[in-house]
């Protein structure tokens, strides 16, 4: 599902114009971005928590010249599902399986 469809559906389901749930949406991720420029974890009820964890540093060797780099650490984001969606994947896995 793209951007598109995502919002001509959640438009459909709520009532509101595209416009209007384009807007909503876009205000929602830009208040979830702010949240991680402060450092602090998202958490959706009923869906999961987006969380920022440090990766530390680390050396890698290129496979190919055999030479070993360093990667220095960085903040990545991390998504951790809620237990209801966990157990909605697996249904549907054991469904289409």
């Amino acid at each position: 599902m793209n951007n598109k469809e995502y919002i001509t559906e959640l438009s459909r389901r709520t009532g509101y114009s595209q416009e209007n749930t384009q807007r909503m949406v876009r205000c929602v991720l830009e208040s979830i971005a702010s949240t991680f420029d402060e450092g602090e974890n998202v958490s959706v009820p009923d869906f999961g928590t987006f969380e920022l964890k440090k990766r530390m540093e680390r050396i890698v060797v290129n496979p190919s010249t055999g030479q070993r780099m360093l990667v220095p650490p960085k903040i990545v984001l991390n998504f951790k599902p809620a237990t209801s969606v966990k157990n909605k994947m697996k249904k549907g896995d054991d469904a289409n399986g």
